[in-house]
């Protein structure tokens, strides 16, 4: 690659965290007119096409399952301090904030991403093969913590409402936080190996054939997906700048989102659609690192990886969320509103079975794929139109 500077970082990965910095300063605290909202959603995009660029960089580095467990923690960071910030200055309007975003990023990853994934992968692989431990282990522990957090709010009786009580909501966040942190260890530690990638056995001895034009063109395409697997990892200072450039994007991302939420939420009112649809778009916006870094993995056969981010960001988002909104809590005014309504509990029931039977086998096609993308579908038409 010519245009490449610092041992193999492209020029435009390095050119542009600063400048979408560059631009959500300059826009910070203003009410941005057409010109200034175009300029704000293109660096939007652009940051999150580098940060899932500089997150595989850094994967490349530590190798799996590390790299996507850096990738999850830290687009999860950011989101916690995107909805304690919206809190703060939403008042008693913001007082479910914290539930919709979360059940939100429970169906995009669970759902959409993993949707996404599974079909894109299917249709260049056919069939692609997982880990069922590692999966299995990923479903129970996201099960768990749901309902923990997101389920039981509504069925409690020492607080009126679908809120906890201040003992609860710290039970629930150590609760939260210790399942968690035991995930993370048995991921990178005591169970390592069960989180990495299936090699791919067609690819470990393929017999020869006759030279075919079709054939020779897929296999070049994913000769090109294995020379990027197989490549020499990156040095220890270039990963740290790619550390640092992540979570540069990952600031910008957030922080420009923020810039286009008052937009974001005259256009939900103008439209007399519910404010829950607010927590679902910061979602999306904040999980598109990790959708785009999923796929690509997905287009590799390396479905693992993306189960890894699809189930892993979800365990983030509520095993670190819900600890640091029972602490946000103790300076936040007004309710906080964590239970589930039954709408979404008939969704996340829905989600789980699916769940189990799609990762039971250990093999997933097009067709699970298309389910789980049905259900995302249907929760965000429901999102708009309860």
């Amino acid at each position: 690659m010519t245009n490449t500077v610092f041992h193999g970082l492209p020029r435009w990965s390095l050119a542009v965290p600063p400048l979408a910095l560059v631009v959500l300063v300059v826009s910070w605290g203003r009410n941005p007119g057409a010109v200034l909202l175009i300029l704000v959603c293109a660096a939007l995009g652009a940051a999150v096409i580098a940060a899932v660029h500089h997150a595989e960089v850094v994967a490349h580095r530590v190798g799996e399952p590390f790299g996507t467990l850096i990738l999850a923690l830290a687009v999860t960071v950011i989101e916690v301090a995107l909805i304690v910030t919206l809190m703060a200055s939403g008042g008693d309007k913001a007082a479910s904030l914290a539930r919709d975003t979360v059940f939100a990023a429970v169906m995009i990853t669970c759902n959409g991403i993993l949707g996404l994934a599974l079909v894109v992968g299917s249709l260049r692989h056919n069939t692609q093969e997982f880990r069922v431990h590692a999966s299995g282990s990923l479903l129970a522990v996201m099960t768990a913590l749901v309902t923990l957090s997101l389920v039981l709010p509504t069925f409690t009786t020492s607080t009126p409402g679908a809120t906890f009580s201040t003992a609860q909501l710290a039970f629930a966040g150590v609760a939260s936080l210790v399942m968690y942190g035991v995930f993370v260890f048995v991921q990178t530690i005591r169970h390592r190996d069960y989180f990495l990638p299936v090699a791919d056995p067609a690819a470990e001895a393929a017999p020869a054939v006759e030279a075919d034009p079709v054939v020779e063109a897929e296999a070049g395409a994913d000769d090109e997906d294995q020379e990027e697997a197989h490549a020499a990892a990156p040095s220890g200072k270039v990963a740290l700048l790619s550390l640092g450039l992540l979570f540069g994007c990952l600031i910008a991302v957030v922080g420009l989102a923020k810039t286009v939420s008052p937009k974001l939420e005259s256009a939900v009112e103008s439209a007399g659609a519910p404010l829950a649809v607010v927590g679902v778009v910061i979602a999306l916006l904040v999980l598109l690192p990790e959708t785009v870094a999923a796929v690509r993995a997905a287009l590799r056969n390396r479905l693992q990886t993306s189960l890894n981010l699809a189930l892993g960001s979800a365990l983030a988002s509520i095993g670190l969320t819900i600890p640091a909104i029972a602490v946000a809590s103790i300076w936040l005014s007004g309710p906080l509103v964590l239970g589930l309504g039954g709408k979404e509990m008939v969704l996340f029931a829905l989600t789980v079975v699916v769940s189990m039977l799609t990762l039971a086998t250990g093999r997933a096609t097009l067709l699970q794929g298309a389910v789980h993308l049905m259900i995302f579908s249907s929760f965000l038409f429901l999102a708009v139109s309860p």
